[in-house]
């Protein structure tokens, strides 16, 4: 049975992030009353607000209030749950590919490429199969866990050196998510090592990554020194110009960025990689121009160009995949930074743009956006930023960060979830429950019903 799709003129977002579920909230029930449809398509039902990732690592808040479900907030948008593979922009048509291995063809009118970014990696050895990400909310969780999982099993090995291993963690990656990542790491192991009797926080062993000879390149560099200062005075190795050469079955070898010398050799059950970001591959599949970096090549008005610099019609991006224009000067390269401050101002305005070309009076403006600065969160009371220019530090610079994000959080319901949690935090304190099992739910029933009795009888 073919997919059920609406006949009428369709808005087609690709990608459900910041972009496509801020264009869909803006423009879903203007477009419906001048007879059209928007339809979103995204792998998942929902949207992620990634900078909370480093929270839910930490504990503060539940993973899921930092989701937004399309069907539930975008109640006037065909959503469908798929991945588009292919677009050909000359016959207005996309491929998307279905759950249960089915694809479809979905015609549209405007197409929207929002489809943000992917975590970028490198071809290091063993490190597909010993690193994990923070991209994802599935990512955050399984991090959460293993990191509670390590120190309980830590804190009853008696062999040494496996002790050791299963006490060393490691994040590569000195950008915002990294710092914040170990920052709340260390947080949240301080808390649970306090615990555990049988556990000492000098036993634990915690190692930022980081190639370029700085870090948080967002912020000042007498700040960034300062966040150095303060995670080593917390016990954190930083070690900057340097870099992972090699993963292999969870040894990690750091080299030198000036001279490739070996910097140090030793194992890690916990590698967490944060180490920047590229253009979702569906840019590359698409027939829309890209950069050499793998964006859609965009004007200040956030509609797609040609490599002529020509707009192309009915076509527009914005966000992590898009090369959008900096008219501040202040982007690197000349170009916004990939970060949530852009790409929600950016899907506002691409919103009343684009259906001011399609319904409206043509009228278009071009994206200009001064930072407001930026604000981390290095744990709690803790935190660095510059907000409109202003050097925050402590527990100053971590309320800004939490003002700012629970503001931008998408819809009212799960700002409250999120407040709520830290409300909870604040009465209860941090939760360190564990949970286990994740990746094998079955394992409590299968043992049960006999499983591995049932597997030793066929072998024998």
């Amino acid at each position: 049975m073919a997919l059920k799709l609406s006949e009428k003129p369709r808005i087609l977002l690709v990608g459900g992030g910041y972009v496509g579920l801020i264009v869909a909230q803006q423009l879903q029930k203007k477009v419906k009353a001048a007879g059209g449809i928007v339809t979103l398509v995204d792998p998942l039902p929902y949207m992620t607000y990634q900078p909370f990732l480093p929270e839910i690592v930490g504990g503060h808040i539940e993973a899921r209030h930092a989701l937004v479900s399309h069907r539930r907030h975008l109640k006037d948008t065909e959503v469908i749950t798929g991945k588009v593979t292919s677009v050909d922009h000359e016959a207005k048509i996309a491929m998307v590919a279905l759950d249960g291995g089915t694809s479809v063809e979905v015609p549209y009118q405007d197409i929207v490429m929002g489809a943000g970014a992917n975590t970028r990696t490198f071809p290091i050895e063993g490190l597909a199969e010993h690193g994990i990400g923070l991209k994802t909310i599935e990512e955050a969780v399984s991090l959460r866990n293993k990191i509670l999982e390590r120190l309980e099993s830590a804190s009853t090995m008696t062999d040494e050196a496996a002790k050791r291993r299963a006490l060393s963690f490691v994040v590569v990656g000195g950008g915002f998510a990294g710092i914040e990542t170990i920052a709340e790491m260390e947080d949240i192991i301080r808390d649970a090592v306090k615990h555990n009797p049988r556990l000492s926080q000098s036993d634990v062993r915690l190692v930022l990554v980081e190639a370029m000879g700085r870090i948080m390149p967002e912020v000042g560099e007498d700040q960034a020194v300062g966040v150095v200062e303060h995670l080593r005075g917390r016990g954190v190795e930083v070690l900057l110009n340097t870099s992972l050469s090699s993963a292999v079955d969870g040894e990690l070898v750091l080299i030198s960025m000036k001279d490739k010398s070996e910097v140090d050799r030793f194992e890690a059950d916990t590698l967490v990689w944060t180490a920047g970001v590229a253009a979702n591959a569906v840019a590359r599949s698409s027939s829309f121009p890209v950069d050499e970096r793998g964006r859609i090549t965009a004007s200040a008005t956030l509609q797609i160009i040609s490599e002529e610099g020509d707009v192309i019609p009915g076509a527009w991006t914005a966000g992590d995949i898009a090369a959008v224009p900096d008219l501040t000067g202040a982007g690197p390269g000349g170009f916004c930074v990939p970060n949530a401050q852009h790409a929600l101002r950016q899907a506002k305005l691409l919103a009343k743009n684009l259906f001011s070309v399609r319904y409206g009076n043509g009228e278009i403006k071009e994206y200009k956006h001064d930072s407001l600065g930026a604000v981390a969160g290095l744990g709690t009371y803790k935190g660095v930023g510059n907000p409109m220019g202003i050097k925050l530090k402590g527990v100053f610079a971590w309320a800004a960060h939490r003002g700012y994000h629970g503001y931008a959080m998408p819809t009212l319901e799960r700002k409250l979830r999120v407040v709520g949690g830290w409300a909870n935090e604040f009465v209860f304190g941090r939760d360190i429950a564990e949970v286990r099992n994740l990746d094998t739910p079955r394992k409590a029933f299968f043992e049960a019903a006999g499983g591995n009795k049932k597997k030793a009888a066929t072998k024998s």
